[in-house]
């Protein structure tokens, strides 16, 4: 593992490191893209965990922290949908410039807003994409909650909060400020994500009780050149050691079909 230097383009330094595969038949890149919350490790490590095991099948994996997450610059109240896309344009730049062949993207997430909404131009760029519990509807996520999660971290007293001081709390420990609050009712990365067509692996849970996983499954459903992976009885994030496991086998497999038999 390497920590190698990454800028976004609005000067921000973000966090990075690079795990290179000692195979010489290496098959390409994979970005990882962690959620809100947490860092580039993402929860409980599990994407240090993923990157160990595609560089073992052959790929170069970039892991990066977003503004405001770990060891990247910026404030929590700071973050952005707006300031993430920049981060990620910066991580794809990465990634492209070491390495040439297929570059595949894992977003976890949160990390499935910033990635969806810059498929228009991120399309040409991508092999396969996985989406990890995705955020495909900030609506019915954050705005008018349907879940235990939105509901206790977007509720009447986290909205006062976030009238009174111009940030709430999540899960205790994030800020989230005004403008990431607002730009909620702007984004709609479930409709970029049906008219994208890069091949897709959706892996999810089906108790999720933050991140709906019947509006995964009926997108998987509609949108052609996707899969969908249930983690029965998994809530968000992959409640146990072994349903991460799972998540990380299902999603390196996928991977290694796909893009290794395209190099």
């Amino acid at each position: 593992m390497e920590r190698v230097g990454l800028r976004s383009v609005d000067g921000l330094e973000l966090d990075a490191v690079v795990h290179t595969s000692e195979r010489p038949d290496v098959c390409g890149s994979v970005l990882l893209v962690h959620g809100i919350t947490v860092d580039l490790d993402e929860g409980g490590g599990m994407f240090v965990r993923l990157a160990d095991r595609l560089a073992g099948v052959g790929f170069e994996v970039v892991r990066f922290s977003f503004r405001g997450h770990g060891g990247s610059d910026g404030t929590q109240r700071g973050v952005t949908v707006a300031g993430e896309c920049l981060d990620l344009q910066a991580a794809v730049e990465l990634a492209r410039g070491r390495r040439s062949g297929p570059m595949s993207v894992v977003a976890a997430s949160f990390g499935a807003v910033s990635t969806v909404l810059s498929l228009p131009w991120l399309d040409e760029e991508l092999h396969r994409l996985v989406l990890w519990n995705p955020v495909l509807d900030l609506h019915h996520t954050f705005l008018e909650p349907e879940l235990p999660w939105g509901a206790d971290n977007f509720g009447p007293v986290q909205r006062n909060q976030l009238r009174d001081k111009g940030f709430l709390t999540v899960d205790g420990e994030f800020e989230l400020g005004r403008v990431l609050f607002g730009e909620f009712a702007c984004y709609r990365p479930l409709d970029v994500f049906l008219a994208s067509r890069v091949s897709t692996l959706i892996v999810h849970g089906d108790r999720d009780g933050a991140v709906s996983y019947p509006i995964a499954a009926e997108a998987a459903w509609k949108r052609p050149s996707t899969l969908l992976h249930t983690v029965v009885g998994s809530d968000h994030g992959f409640d146990s050691r072994e349903r991460e496991d799972e998540a990380i086998t299902v999603t390196v497999d996928w991977l290694v079909d796909q893009a290794c038999a395209a190099s």
